[in-house]
């Protein structure tokens, strides 16, 4: 790709680094804009500069948020007994547009695949397990991906709080097998939540 300014091109190396963004997909929002007002420019590079700085992970959950505790940790409304582990961000995300749950999460931040070299050990479980030893936690609904890694890393959290006095459930397999969760649509993610059930042995796959 031939393109006339060095700016330019960094620029759409930039872009270009995103997931999901290619060379011509790049180039295309660079030039957009290069069309831009500068003091829209200046107000982008100002949010974009201040992304790290600003942006925290909540005490709680691991959500992202603007301070110690997340927007959804706050609210006196949510269900504390109630907690939903996610993999990421963009579950929490999912499943607040079903407007089905009313708890709070834990995000672990992966899950277990000794293929890509993650262990229990680099998630986040040691945070859920001092939610649920507070005694203040009276379920823990598992929504992880409907895959092998997911699968294996419910069984280890089933086995991790198996001698805690907590309801563990799962999402209903509304939720279709290999589709992962942020892409799965409001409505059957929305019957999943309403529909979770008791985590077991059965659930395992073979």
């Amino acid at each position: 790709m031939n393109i006339p300014s060095k700016h330019l091109e960094d620029l759409v190396e930039h872009f270009s680094s995103l997931p999901g963004i290619g060379k011509k997909t790049a180039l295309r929002l660079v030039l957009n804009l290069l069309k831009r007002e500068e003091d829209e420019i200046a107000a982008f590079s100002k949010s974009l500069g201040e992304m790290h700085e600003k942006i925290s992970s909540c005490t709680c959950c691991g959500n992202i948020s603007d301070g110690d505790l997340c927007s959804i940790c706050m609210q006196n409304s949510r269900k504390k007994e109630l907690i939903c582990v996610v993999e990421d961000i963009r579950d929490i995300m999912a499943i607040e547009s079903t407007e089905q749950f009313f708890g709070v999460y834990h995000v672990l931040g992966g899950v277990i695949s000794p293929m890509e070299g993650i262990g229990p050990h680099d998630l986040n479980i040691d945070g859920l397990v001092e939610r649920v030893k507070s005694g203040e936690v009276n379920e823990v609904v598992l929504a992880l991906n409907a895959s092998m890694e997911g699968d294996t890393t419910n069984f280890f959290l089933f086995r991790k709080l198996a001698d805690y006095p907590v309801k563990i459930t799962t999402l209903s397999r509304g939720v279709a097998v290999g589709t992962e969760l942020h892409y799965t649509d409001e409505l059957t993610l929305g019957r999943s939540i309403l529909n979770r059930m008791p985590f077991d042995m059965s659930l395992v796959r073979k």
